[in-house]
């Protein structure tokens, strides 16, 4: 890892591009005056020679005309670059912001919550200032896609090992993780393009399939231009080429019907598509070590050539299949060449060589996109651990764990062991002492683990697990549901789960806490029994300190842990610290006094 920090790599990155940068629009500022003396030249000495030469004048005018061509050309280049290099100082100008936990302004995914999941509203995993906000650096709408869905669903232990592996060798690489991103957030690659492309490529084409179609447009072409030179040289009146320009018009017209339902499919890619060239092209030129990023790169290959060569020859194809809507196109290159007819040739013999790792491509940019959030993470924040896994159910072993949103100077880091079966871990605390933040520190650890990232703590070990928990319940009036009702259902959800003995980790705060004390504790402890019955693995946050009381009856699964609170006068003073036993200190009467209730003693 970089030995230097975090804000001093990104400091420094911005100060070189901004360097750049100046170079490249003196540059820019030289071209335009230099495109403009050509002309002026150009324009001087073809007005003198054709007033004294005449025709012959031609010469130094094309000659002119090539070097403003080329002028153009290379300030488009330097324009591009102008383009890269301030993507490139507005990455790492995001970065520093990231190091100071200013990061709501990123897309925060919150189109990807769904309607009920286990965890994903419980613990912030969309929305504003949520993991998916904090974490993204994807841009194309499939990396962003995957990493909502890694988020959502625990990956494959294999998976996320080979993704640990991956990062830490991507991690240390960010000149070359920011310039894939600088690709990525120039031209967003859609999920439309690809479907697009994908419905396309599966088609059974009907037109333009036999072999025998390249010799009749090669035929046609040299009759239609040569009675065109014919035509020029007086050999064909004037009248008979007429009438045969309007018959390969009327071919060409009806030719190219046949080519609409292609041009349909693929109409407007072509950015979309050249942002995948370079993409493929920057993860094709990388050598890699680790086994993932070696597959990933072994996954896109194409038959014949590079994958980038192949996405560049797409775009090509389309780009000279773009002049059917041009007259240039219609009037000549249509009716004289049989335009539409070359492409969908030279489509069909593109789609049949590499309609069977397409959606590769696609897979693995945005496999490449999470990998970099990781990285950028691991980069960030390279004191964080790499989780490790254990095959037995059950066990979370945390060191020094505390939730990653919170800033490393106001965060408060605990330790917190829970191993085997049937076994709850029971907190009980006064309120605000950090109940609610801990049981969140300890998910959204599990989550990051089981994406392959690295997780706020000194030391994480973990056994794969579905994570499902119960802390924030709303009611919805569109539902006619109260807040009680709906806590039920998520806890009916979670007994059918422990029921049927899936391999999950339950988070609790509060439980049944629509409903009045009486029930609340006999649910309250009803559950933990049943729990325990069931030989499943729950924390559970509580502030009824009388459930505590159930360690007397299950010694061997229920572990008492507490968060509490110290009292000067009326002021509270918390140190967020996970102590073990039953909390003693409560502060809910000394919160009511300061609000003006009148509490007798």
């Amino acid at each position: 890892m970089n030995e230097s920090s975090p804000g001093d790599s990104y400091g420094q990155q911005v100060k070189n591009f901004t360097t750049v940068l100046s170079g490249l629009q003196e540059r820019r500022i030289n071209l335009g005056w230099g495109r403009l003396a050509v002309f002026a030249v150009t324009f001087f000495i073809a007005y003198q020679i054709f007033t004294v030469y005449g025709i012959t004048g031609l010469l130094p005018t094309i000659a002119g005309l090539g070097l403003l061509l080329y002028l153009v050309s290379v300030d488009v280049a330097n324009n591009a670059k102008i383009s890269n290099v301030k993507t490139l100082i507005k990455i790492n100008e995001e970065e520093l912001q990231a190091l100071d936990h200013q990061y709501t302004h990123r897309e925060d995914g919150g189109h990807f919550m769904p309607a009920e999941h286990a965890y994903a509203n419980d613990l912030d995993i969309f929305g504003k200032a949520s993991i998916y906000q904090w974490l993204s650096r994807c841009y194309t709408e499939q990396g962003r896609q995957r990493l909502a869905e890694n988020l959502l669903h625990p990956s494959a232990t294999e998976l996320i090992l080979l993704r640990q592996e991956a990062v830490k060798e991507l991690a240390p690489e960010i000149a070359w993780r920011q310039q894939w991103q600088a690709f990525s957030m120039q031209t967003t690659i859609t999920a439309n393009t690809e479907r697009r492309i994908q419905t396309w490529a599966e088609e059974e084409e009907k037109h333009f399939i036999n072999p025998a179609w390249k010799t009749v447009v090669i035929i046609y072409s040299i009759v239609t231009l040569g009675t065109a030179i014919a035509a020029i040289a007086g050999y064909i009146p004037g009248a008979i080429f007429s009438a045969l320009f309007l018959l390969y018009l009327i071919i060409s017209t009806v030719l190219s019907r046949n080519t609409s339902r292609s041009y349909n499919h693929l109409n407007g890619i072509v950015k979309e598509t050249a942002a995948l060239q370079n993409l493929v092209r920057w993860l094709e030129g990388k050598t890699f070590t680790s086994t993932h990023l070696h597959t990933l790169q072994g996954s896109i290959k194409a038959p014949t050539s590079s994958a980038a060569e192949e996405i560049k020859a797409l775009k090509i194809i389309l780009d000279r299949f773009d002049l059917r809507t041009s007259i240039v196109g219609i009037l000549f290159f249509n009716s004289f060449l049989l335009w539409d007819v070359r492409q969908m040739i030279a489509l069909n013999r593109w789609r049949q060589r590499n309609k069977a790792v397409l959606q590769k491509w696609f897979g693995a940019v945005a496999e490449m996109e999470v990998l970099h959030s990781i990285s950028t993470l691991h980069f960030n924040h390279s004191d964080w651990c790499f989780p490790k896994f254990s095959s037995q159910h059950f066990i979370v072993d945390g060191k020094g764990a505390g939730h990653p949103l919170i800033p490393e100077m106001q965060r408060v880091n605990n330790d917190f062991t829970l191993q085997g079966t049937a076994k709850i871990g029971l907190i009980t605390g006064s309120n605000m002492a950090g109940k609610s933040t801990f049981l969140r520190s300890l998910g959204v650890n599990i989550v990051l683990a089981q994406i392959g990232s690295p997780v706020c703590a000194a030391s994480f070990l973990l056994s794969p697990v579905q994570l499902v928990s119960s802390m924030r319940i709303a009611d919805n009036l569109a539902e006619n549901t109260s807040t009680f009702y709906a806590e039920l259902k998520k806890l009916r959800t979670i007994i059918e789960q422990v029921k049927a003995h899936q391999p999950v980790f339950i988070l609790l705060d509060e439980i049944l806490r629509g409903t009045n004390s009486y029930d609340r504790h006999k649910g309250s402890a009803a559950l933990i029994k049943q729990l325990i019955k069931e030989e499943a693995v729950a924390v559970i946050a509580t502030h009824d300190v009388e459930l505590a009381g159930l360690e007397t009856t299950y010694p061997q699964s229920i572990d008492n842990y507490h968060f509490d609170v110290e009292v000067e006068g009326e002021e509270l003073y918390f140190d967020y610290k996970l102590k073990e036993g039953v909390c003693k200190s409560l502060n809910a009467s000394i919160l009511m006094k300061k609000i003006g209730i009148e509490i007798q003693e």
